[in-house]
């Protein structure tokens, strides 16, 4: 079943292509990467989806909902979440407040509520508060729940931003680059996390992603692009052996040098 649609979507800005004319359909209840040199365009998609760009042409779809009608700020309540190539968390917040933020998406209660607390208030922030404390659980972060940002390591506070976006209980997840300065241990425990959040979450993950390591081990279908094209869509191993992907990336002369290796004619 498509969970989120894209048909024909260009983005310019300027004389600038960023995103030309792009056909993409996600999958409810799998991960989906999006893999291809710098400026090819993915953290442009992810812009678009999270409505902070509008297309030129084309249309996105989110379960049926049509989110070019939507406002950036409305996303979250469809069931959107995301993290950022550059961590977006408050420094002088602990883990826990930063989780908390993650929740607004579900608040209910009146202002009055929330400055008196009462009413739903009281209610409210209970829910609340067990929703995050079981991502704190979910991603081992009980010796960091209440220490400030600020100083925690970057490893660290990659996966508190995770765990935000978790907290909202988002239906898609799109995680921009969640490998990004990450150690190979962070890296390996990153993988078993995106596994175990669409296995254990049933959420479907939405990635942009380097490391073709992590897009092999974690990924059911991956689409390359290069300045702002659709180059190819597949399996890992699929779009990792396309010609053009391997041109993107390693240059025309690897084409052949890959040919000769298998005995196939270019």
């Amino acid at each position: 079943m498509s969970l989120l649609e894209l048909k024909n979507v260009t983005l310019k800005f300027g004389g600038v292509t960023a995103v030309d004319n792009l056909t993409m359909e996600l999958r409810e209840g799998e991960v989906f990467a999006l893999v291809g040199p710098n400026g090819a365009g993915k953290s442009t998609v992810f812009n678009m989806i999270s409505r902070f760009y509008t297309p030129a042409s084309g249309s996105i779809s989110f379960d049926g909902q049509d989110l070019l009608r939507v406002r950036s700020h409305d996303v979250p309540r469809l069931g959107v979440a995301r993290t950022f190539q550059n961590i977006e968390l408050f420094d002088r917040a602990t883990v826990l407040q930063n989780l908390l933020i993650g929740r607004h998406r579900h608040r209910r209660t009146t202002l009055i509520e929330e400055m008196f607390f009462v009413g739903r208030a009281w209610g409210e922030e209970r829910a609340h508060r067990h929703a995050v404390e079981e991502v704190i659980e979910f991603l081992d972060l009980q010796p960091y729940r209440d220490k400030f940002i600020a100083g925690l390591p970057y490893g660290v506070r990659k996966v508190v931003e995770l765990a935000r976006a978790l907290a909202t209980k988002p239906r898609l997840l799109l995680l921009d680059e969640p490998a990004s300065g990450l150690s190979v241990e962070e890296t390996q425990d990153m993988r078993w996390w995106i596994e175990d959040i669409r296995r254990q979450m049933g959420i479907t993950v939405l990635m942009v992603e380097h490391d073709m390591g992590l897009v092999g081990k974690v990924s059911d279908r991956v689409l390359a692009l290069d300045g702002g094209k659709k180059l190819a869509e597949g399996t890992p191993a699929e779009v990792q052996a396309h010609p053009e992907v391997i041109a993107a990336y390693l240059g025309t002369g690897a084409i052949s040098k890959t040919a000769s290796a298998t005995g196939e004619r270019v």
